[in-house]
């Protein structure tokens, strides 16, 4: 694969970002003019980090390289601080992760790489807090992707965040950012309620996967109300509950194998999850 390190001032988070991309390689016995000027248009796959992550966090901890090589996709790797993916106005001179991805990351990507912009080439995926990403890039944005992957995350439904909790203050930051618990129940983050619009009006929806390990202390619980409220939505989602499993990149290392043999799929081979 040719793995390539974009690296440019980005108008949505007022400042420098960086991005990894994995592209496919020159094929043996190819010639390279003939390859790289052939036109082609290849899948992509947007791949998310979780907190305390950025672009380099998959292409360091896991073999997303081979497994992107193997089924000859692309590979968009952002960074997004500890964002949510949303966009923050009272950061700074603004973080706005949300803007960025779909106004300047996505044309960008598809303006200068060998990507395809059909929705049936496009698909998002992340582990954590990229999973939280992917569902509401997914749901809010749902024409632009063929299928999302959450791994180790789950849309919950929002509340007043328990203090207790580890990353509390990001939710309690999170609620001032959108002035109040009412604007943070119109956010993108009230995924339960957008799912639920998004049927009662018929909106195509990407294919949706799920997976967690029964032994995360982080995710599980959520991953378990939220399928069941998919169930009682009739929500077209496949969940996956992996035993043995935390909050891992050992789990995470079989999630992106899953997600790539699903979202382009070869003749006699199995994904990893049942």
């Amino acid at each position: 694969m040719a793995l390539m390190h974009l690296s440019f001032t980005s108008k949505y988070l007022c400042g420098t970002t960086d991005v990894n991309v994995i592209l496919p390689d020159l094929p043996f016995g190819k010639e390279p003019k003939d390859f790289y000027q052939s036109g082609q248009k290849y899948k992509v796959l947007w791949l998310l980090h979780g907190t305390y992550g950025d672009y380099s966090d998959w292409l360091r901890k896991s073999n997303v390289e081979l497994y992107a090589c193997e089924k000859n996709v692309a590979v968009v790797m952002p960074s997004a601080l500890n964002s949510n993916y949303v966009d923050w106005k009272t950061f700074g001179l603004g973080y706005n992760v949300y803007s960025y991805f779909f106004e300047e990351l996505m044309p960008l990507v598809y303006s200068w790489l060998p990507v395809s912009d059909k929705r049936e080439d496009n698909f998002i995926a992340g582990l954590s807090m990229g999973g939280r990403g992917t569902c509401v890039f997914a749901f809010t944005r749902p024409e632009l992707f063929a299928g999302a992957y959450s791994f180790s995350s789950s849309p919950s439904a929002l509340k007043e965040p328990d203090l207790k909790n580890p990353f509390a203050a990001r939710e309690v930051n999170l609620i001032n950012n959108f002035d109040g618990m009412d604007g943070y129940k119109k956010s993108p983050l009230n995924l339960w309620d957008i799912i639920t619009d998004n049927m009662k009006k018929g909106i195509s929806m990407p294919k949706m996967y799920f997976a967690c390990g029964d032994k995360d202390p982080i995710a599980y619980k959520d991953f378990l109300g939220f399928r069941d409220y998919a169930k009682e939505i009739g929500l077209d989602a496949k969940f996956f509950e992996i035993p043995g499993y935390s909050h891992e990149w050992r789990f995470w290392e079989l999630c992106i194998q899953d997600a790539l043999e699903r979202f382009v799929p070869e003749e006699n081979k199995k994904p990893v999850f049942d």
